[in-house]
């Protein structure tokens, strides 16, 4: 990791599309990529249950082509792992900018600026979602019954 940018990206990880991928691939051409992996409890502060628990969720993250380190995020909140690590960077979708997660993006901003990190936000893949792909599958096996 030496003299290479660190780059935090917060993810819940239960049902991986072809977004979270995109999403990676950005912050993989910013440097070192360390994901925040959400706990149960922090995905279910603004969501659902996950499917998968913690440690599955985990052991598919570190699989992920260019994650190079995944450590626990107990929060929604970023501030105690950016506190800790100190990232260049931030990358996250730019879906964040409305709904639940608006101001821990506004507080993740203010936080970077304390070491000159920056935030990157990649445009929000359009038609797919873990929503969309669940509601989906629940149409579907409705439809069997």
């Amino acid at each position: 990791m030496k003299n290479r940018k660190i780059v935090y990206v917060g993810f819940a990880g239960d049902i991986i599309h072809y977004g979270h991928i995109n999403i990676i691939k950005v912050a993989r051409k910013y440097g070192y990529v360390v994901i925040g992996l959400l706990t149960n409890k922090a995905i279910e502060s603004y969501k659902r249950k996950p499917l998968m628990n913690f440690n599955q969720r985990r052991i598919v993250a570190r699989n992920i082509k260019g994650v190079e380190k995944v450590i626990s995020q107990n929060t929604l909140d970023y501030t105690k792992n950016l506190k800790k690590i100190k990232p260049d960077y931030v990358v996250h979708g730019d879906d964040w900018k409305k709904g639940p997660q608006k101001k821990i993006r506004k507080k993740i901003i203010e936080l970077l600026q304390q070491w000159n990190g920056k935030l990157i936000e990649v445009p929000y893949t359009k038609g797919i979602s873990t929503t969309k792909l669940l509601n989906q599958l629940k149409i579907e096996s409705q439809n069997k019954n």
